[in-house]
């Protein structure tokens, strides 16, 4: 089984035209996911209760967060999977709140020489911006102090500014849409940024390679 997890707060939603009006990260990860050829399992982190590392080192014994909140679930399913699909948005130049909380929560996993995840192939996703990124490097730093292996792909995509849909994005002369188009009576959904076709090419490529490493690793 292939693991997806999206760390964006923004679930899929289109259009009536089936324009992808928000939630680019959770789209490519299952994208990806879908297109391996392998049976996958899809997490968001959405709406989860999940916080970072408290640093209490109550781990060290025996690799298990003491913690109690919603990352236990997830972390049952990542060591359980054969390969791991991680998205998640660029905010700020860096990556958002629960990305960060749920991968700093990794450190659990790698006490006394016993790394929980060494091997696991990987995908990582970010969207935001389809130029390398804080994001990105902060996934492959936690992935790779993890001995997880290095990415399968790595897929950066340009999001949907929040202004296009949070209801005033028209004319708020502080959002996205009137520095790109200027003041507007509505916004027309043709106006969206969509994800360009080469991205989803590419992503297609990145799935069927991550298929062929998971059936190879069973061998």
């Amino acid at each position: 089984m292939i693991l997806g997890i999206s760390a964006s707060g923004r679930v899929v939603e289109r259009d009536d035209h089936g324009r992808l009006l928000k939630g680019v990260t959770e789209d490519l990860v299952k994208y990806i996911l879908d297109n391996t050829g392998e049976e996958w399992e899809y997490v968001s982190l959405s709406g989860k209760d999940i916080v970072g590392c408290q640093g209490c080192l109550r781990c060290a014994s025996d690799n298990v967060c003491k913690v109690v909140d919603d990352w236990a679930e997830v972390r049952d399913l990542m060591l359980a999977s054969e390969a791991v699909v991680f998205g998640a948005p660029v905010y700020y130049g860096a990556i958002n709140a629960v990305g960060h909380a749920f991968l700093e929560r990794l450190f659990s996993l790698r006490h006394r020489e016993r790394f929980s995840l060494t091997g696991k192939p990987n995908v990582i996703v970010t969207a935001g911006t389809d130029e390398p990124n804080p994001a990105e490097d902060y996934i492959r730093r936690m992935f790779r102090s993890n001995y997880m292996t290095e990415p399968v792909g790595v897929l950066r995509s340009k999001g949907v500014a929040q202004c296009y849909t949070c209801g005033y994005g028209e004319d708020c002369a502080a959002g996205a849409v009137v520095a790109r188009h200027g003041f507007l009576d509505r916004i027309e959904g043709c106006l969206i940024p969509q994800v360009p076709a080469e991205t989803y090419q590419k992503a297609r490529i990145i799935s069927k390679r991550l298929g062929s490493v998971v059936r190879g690793n069973r061998k």
